[in-house]
């Protein structure tokens, strides 16, 4: 839908943002709690890969992760757009239960899986109210935007409904968070793809 927004409008509404202090990861604030997350496909801080927007194949991007802390009894993932020009970030996808013992995710899981997966994993809803994967689709003209890839340790599994949303995710890990992964992958359209590197830099305070 953001890929429609013509540039002159991207463009006017270029520091209308969301902001990185409304990502989930700042809110638990679990600076000093960070566990490696990283991704086969991208770097972080790096351009993702046009397979993983909406200008290509539009699946989710491969993880990888650990260790994790003691005592986690499941993973939680959001991946949230903090650039996007609305009241809060844009959430691209949402995984709870997923089995502290996988070791990451493959490309493409982030899709829709009905009731959950064999595993007790479950996809959620992302901001267009559909279950799995949201491809980037940033405005022309807007700027780099920062995907940011928040994988959650929680002690106790989370107790959500059908196909939370982001209010309700975060309400059911709330308080169980024991440390965190993050990952950031930049995007940006009628953009020099060099200027996509500067996810790194923009960071959450503290993180």
């Amino acid at each position: 839908m953001l890929e429609h927004v013509p540039a002159w409008l991207g463009s006017l509404l270029k520091d209308v943002r969301a902001g990185h202090s409304k990502l989930a990861i700042v809110r638990e604030d679990v600076n000093d709690r960070l566990f490696p997350l990283s991704s086969p496909a991208f770097a972080d801080g790096q351009r993702l890969p046009i397979r993983f927007t909406a200008d290509g194949e539009g699946v989710s991007p491969p993880l990888s992760w650990g260790p994790l802390p003691a005592g986690t009894a499941s993973l939680a993932l959001l991946v949230e757009d903090p650039d996007a020009p609305a009241p809060n970030p844009l959430v691209h996808g949402l995984v709870w239960n997923i089995p502290p013992d996988v070791g990451g995710l493959p490309e493409g899981a982030v899709m829709p899986d009905g009731n959950g997966a064999a595993d007790g994993s479950d996809v959620g809803r992302n901001s267009y109210l559909a279950e799995g994967w949201l491809p980037p689709n940033p405005p022309k003209g807007h700027g780099v935007h920062d995907y940011v890839f928040q994988l959650f340790a929680v002690s106790h599994i989370p107790v959500v409904g059908a196909n939370p949303g982001r209010s309700a995710f975060l309400d059911a890990i709330h308080g169980k968070v024991l440390a965190a992964g993050l990952l950031i992958g930049t995007y940006s359209r009628d953009e020099p793809a060099s200027s996509g590197t500067a996810g790194a830099g923009l960071r959450p305070a503290g993180v």
